[in-house]
């Protein structure tokens, strides 16, 4: 077995000296008030969407269970990504945004809480279950909706402080 005692610590934080998968040790930083959102996009037909603004679709109100779903989606964060520490979460809220001229309908997720660990995990969790939801419901007539942009846009609180996404047309 070779000494990894020279080697520098990995960047990244799931990974001991050892280059092993561990979860992070929080115990020793503050706990602070902590903000995440996080956003994503479906795109369907018109027709879809057609179908999901009226509140026709066959299984219902699908952004009132797509909403109810991704705030469902950040609350079992921890048991999906299997790193994740499990959070007592303050608030969770989830927002959609029809756009008729891309025939989308934009997520925006954001979840908080006050704790040792940041939130940023179960803000892109809500969006993209949110998101998947709307799939699910609507597939019956729309197999070739896509997912897209699903990304960190804020995060608030810790030591590292506050990141603000670039807006997506500038990257």
């Amino acid at each position: 077995m070779s000494d990894t005692s020279t080697q520098p610590p990995s960047p990244l934080t799931h990974f001991d000296a050892q280059g092993q998968a561990h979860m992070v040790d929080v115990s020793a930083k503050a706990s602070t008030h902590r903000v995440a959102i996080a956003e994503g996009r479906i795109t369907m037909l018109p027709a879809t969407l057609a179908l999901i603004r009226s509140g026709s679709a066959k299984k219902g109100d699908v952004l009132g269970i797509a909403r109810i779903a991704g705030i469902q989606g950040a609350k079992k964060t921890s048991d999906l990504i299997p790193l994740c520490h499990p959070i007592a979460l303050t608030r969770v809220a989830v927002e959609f945004e029809v756009d008729e001229a891309s025939s989308s309908v934009r997520c925006r997720a954001t979840a908080e809480c006050t704790g040792q660990t940041g939130v940023e995990m179960e803000a892109l969790s809500a969006a993209s279950v949110a998101l998947l939801t709307i799939y699910d419901m609507c597939k019956a007539v729309d197999r070739g909706m896509t997912i897209s942009g699903v990304r960190l846009m804020e995060k608030h609180g810790g030591k590292s402080g506050s990141f603000v996404a670039e807006p997506a047309n500038s990257q």
